[in-house]
């Protein structure tokens, strides 16, 4: 048997990975750390959202921004202000957009509110059962004349609900497009967002309003933690099956002549060769 036989097939060489394999290994192992730190920075940007939606929503109500504001609004810098404004409901250009509430299936009930510098704004005032969908079973919850409304100040909701879209045509709405709904009523000067209303905007027994749900998912952590985890992993199992060699001391054959000076003390059948142990 040659030397390089013995050599090619010693537990090293045997698991010695490939370039590619340990290229692709790494890698894996470094996209999993940053997907663990991405979801670290999340969650503090998450944090800091809830942070500040919180203080916007118990904070005292102030006046909605003037007109000129209204293109510079934005989610991040305005969503759930706590503001109040003024006017009259034009109630005969009302919409219904379906919701589901803690209360059950219904709709949102959504009217301009006509301020005094002729511009509008949509008021979300509260929910209804589908029972009481049409405007008739109501009548008391419509004021007429001036009414002082205060609520979260909210951003349009384009293009309609998850997997349903708003069909203005045939009058059915699954989201609060602001745009789409002053089209749909021939409105003009509308602000580009809604109001919710608070509870005791309300007149009469519906709408209910104050359901606006305030509610921010956050288990970046947990994600974070199983991003983590499995690198650890994967990275262990990489140094269990291309760096264990590393560890291990490998005995090495050394093939000597039959005419070796120790060769008869250590040959244990013929023509056999010595083990030597590495120093």
């Amino acid at each position: 048997m040659r030397p390089e036989d013995n050599e090619a097939r010693s537990p090293t060489a045997a698991t010695r990975p490939s370039l590619w394999l340990t290229i692709l290994s790494l890698s894996a192992v470094a996209v999993l750390i940053a997907l663990g730190v991405w979801q670290v920075e999340r969650r503090a940007w998450k944090l800091a959202l809830i942070d500040r939606v919180e203080q916007r929503v118990h904070a005292a109500a102030q006046p909605i921004p003037a007109r000129a504001a209204w293109p510079a609004i934005t989610a991040a810098g305005d969503e759930y202000r706590h503001v109040s404004l003024s006017g009259r409901f034009l109630h005969d250009r009302e919409t219904l957009v379906q919701a589901v509430t803690e209360d059950g299936p219904g709709y949102w009930v959504l009217t301009p509110l006509q301020r005094s510098d002729g511009t509008l704004v949509l008021i979300n005032r509260g929910f209804v059962p589908s029972e009481r969908r049409d405007a008739s079973t109501r009548q008391g919850g419509n004021p007429d004349g001036q009414v002082e409304i205060t609520g979260l100040l909210r951003i349009t909701e384009p293009k309609g609900g998850f997997l349903r879209d708003n069909v203005p045509q045939h009058n059915r709405w699954y989201s609060r497009d602001v745009a789409a709904i002053a089209a749909a009523r021939d409105l003009q000067n509308v602000a580009p967002f809604f109001v919710d209303a608070d509870a005791g905007s309300q007149s009469g027994s519906a709408p209910i309003g104050g359901l606006t749900v305030v509610r921010f998912p956050n288990n970046h952590l947990i994600y974070a933690l199983t991003w983590f985890a499995l690198a650890f992993m994967l990275a262990g199992r990489l140094l269990v099956t291309f760096g264990g060699g590393l560890f291990r001391r490998s005995k090495r054959f050394v093939h000597e002549t039959a005419g070796g000076s120790d060769a008869s003390a250590r040959r244990t059948g013929s023509d056999a060769g010595t083990i030597v142990e590495p120093t």
